[in-house]
C-alpha cells in the first residue's frame, strides 16, 4: 500500500510539473516565437496607441463611420458577458427589436436591410460584416464625409476578405479596419 501511494504521489507531481508549467511554457514559448502577433491578440494600433483587435468586434455609432452587427454581449460588446441572447426566432422580444432595428435603419436607406445588420452573432463580438451590409451604409457615410459613393466602394472593395482557402466561409470586411482606412483617405467633412 505504501509502494503505491508513493507512487501515485510522485505521478500526479510528475504530471502536474510536466502538464501544469512545462507543456504551457513550451506552447507559450513557440506561439510568441511563431505567432507572436497572433498570440497577442491581434491588436491593431494607431498613433502609438491600441486602438482594437482585428478578432474582437466593437460598436461604432457615429454617422460617418461604418456600423458593426449588434451585439448581445452584457450591454453590447461587454467583454464580460460574451454570449449570444439565446431568443428563439418566435421569441417576442427579438422580433420587436429587429423590427425596431430594421425601422431605424430604413430611415436612412430604403434599400433592403442586409440580416447581419439587425442579427447578433452567438459570441457578441463579430468582427466583420457582410459586402452588402458596408454597401448598405456607404451613402450615408459618403453623405457624412462628403465624398463620392464610388471611393467609398473602392474602399469597401479593398478591405473585403474573400473566403478562406477559396470555399470556407462567405466574404467579409472587418469593420475596425474599415474604418481606420476610411480616417486615412477620408477625413470627416467639417461642420457647418
Amino acid at each position: 500500500m505504501k509502494k503505491n501511494l508513493i507512487t501515485s504521489v510522485l505521478m500526479t507531481l510528475a504530471t502536474t510539473i510536466l502538464l501544469g508549467v512545462i507543456y504551457p511554457l513550451v506552447v507559450t514559448g513557440l506561439a510568441q516565437l511563431l505567432f507572436h502577433h497572433k498570440a497577442n491578440g491581434q491588436l491593431i494600433s494607431k498613433s502609438g496607441r491600441v486602438v482594437g483587435s482585428r478578432i474582437i468586434g466593437q460598436g461604432f455609432s457615429g454617422p460617418d463611420y461604418f456600423h458593426s452587427r449588434p451585439s448581445a454581449a452584457g450591454n453590447g460588446y461587454d467583454a464580460a458577458n460574451s454570449a449570444g441572447s439565446n431568443l428563439g426566432p418566435t421569441n417576442q422580444k427579438l422580433i420587436a427589436r429587429v423590427h425596431q432595428d430594421v425601422t431605424t435603419l430604413r430611415a436612412d436607406n430604403r434599400k433592403p436591410v442586409p440580416i447581419d445588420l439587425v442579427t447578433t452573432s452567438a459570441s457578441g463580438f463579430d468582427p466583420h460584416i457582410t459586402p452588402a451590409a458596408a454597401e448598405f451604409q456607404t451613402s450615408r457615410i459618403a453623405k457624412e464625409r462628403g465624398i463620392g459613393v464610388d471611393q467609398l466602394r473602392a474602399l469597401v472593395a479593398q478591405h473585403t476578405e474573400g473566403r478562406q482557402f477559396g470555399f470556407l466561409g462567405e466574404p467579409r470586411v472587418n469593420v475596425l479596419e474599415l474604418n481606420l482606412a476610411l480616417d486615412v483617405q477620408f477625413q470627416t467633412k467639417p461642420s457647418r
